[in-house]
């Protein structure tokens, strides 16, 4: 199961217990707001792209959309996102799950300026039914983030 790769992933960094596992599903942003008693913004959602040859995750903020044209002239393509059986495929979490931990060898993390406004944000941990609050140090850090980019919209109205 997906949710135990990320625990192992935590676990050297002493934070598996962190983890939180919900009686309901959090696989939306809604019902992750829902079950963390928090607002949406605060989700900090986990999009899969494909550029290529490559697989791309954008972490961004529960209230933001992918901004066409920020995105293509960011990654040099039109966003693709990945189907829910290659996002488990290719990134090894499925949909509902995705997250930047415990992921598969290649797959390259970035995270949206969008995050920045919050102290502490709540991606999931590899299952429809978990997250983690992690503050956005933590996030950069443990999400192994190749950069911060700006290619999400919606936020900042």
């Amino acid at each position: 199961m997906a949710i135990e790769k990320v625990r192992d992933y935590f676990r050297p960094l002493g934070i598996a217990d962190r983890i939180r596992e919900f009686d309901v599903s959090s696989a939306t942003v809604e019902l992750a707001a829902q079950a963390l008693n928090c607002q949406p913004c605060r989700i900090a959602k986990t999009l899969s792209f494909i550029v290529e040859d490559r697989v791309i995750l954008i972490v961004a903020a529960g209230d933001t959309k992918i901004h066409n044209s920020k995105y293509k002239a960011q990654f040099g393509a039109k966003a693709k996102m990945l189907t829910p059986d290659q996002a488990e495929c290719l990134v090894g979490h499925k949909v509902g799950g995705v997250c930047p931990f415990g992921i598969n060898p290649g797959v390259e993390v970035y995270l949206d300026e969008s995050l920045k406004r919050f102290e502490t944000v709540f991606p999931a941990c590899g299952s429809g039914n978990s997250a983690i609050e992690l503050t956005i140090p933590e996030l950069e850090a443990y999400s192994g983030s190749r950069a911060w980019v700006d290619v999400c919209k919606g936020w900042e109205d």
